[in-house]
């Protein structure tokens, strides 16, 4: 932070996601509450048939993307180069009931996790717009 001191907070940049939400051992909680949730939950059996046995590479890949979108390190992109999330989820089928699930379990995992429930409606109305996106089959 240069010279800044810690009491001019004024200037200083709003606080990224990352920052708010706890940094990486934070992130790494919550992704992997949503992936044990995503296997324990029936509710969510039509996208964790979607995900490898085991979920390892799978946590490992959400956390490394997540970090670079909510404002910490780009760990995917160093690894990967660009996300092309789209692209990276064709081979699946991914209609209306897919991207509520995902979402769904991403909302739980916020809340069991304890991130704050300002910053959880700003994830949530971001991950809606990504998740929507993602959308590739009718229904």
């Amino acid at each position: 932070m240069g010279g800044m001191s810690t009491e001019d907070q004024s200037e200083s940049p709003q606080p990224t996601p990352y920052e708010v939400i706890g940094g990486a051992e934070k992130l790494r909680e919550l992704v992997d509450r949503f992936y044990d949730l995503m296997d324990l939950e029936p509710e969510f059996a039509g996208i964790r048939a979607m995900h490898p046995t085991p979920l390892d590479s799978s946590r490992d890949k959400l956390y490394w993307f997540l970090s670079g979108w909510m404002g910490g390190p780009s760990l995917y992109i160093e690894q990967f180069g660009h996300p092309r999330l789209r692209a990276r989820h064709l081979p699946f089928a991914i209609a209306s009931d897919e991207r509520d699930q995902w979402l769904r379990c991403m909302a739980w995992a916020m809340q069991d996790v304890g991130v704050e429930a300002a910053m959880q409606q700003r994830l949530m109305e971001s991950f809606y717009q990504t998740a929507d996106w993602m959308r590739n089959t009718p229904g």
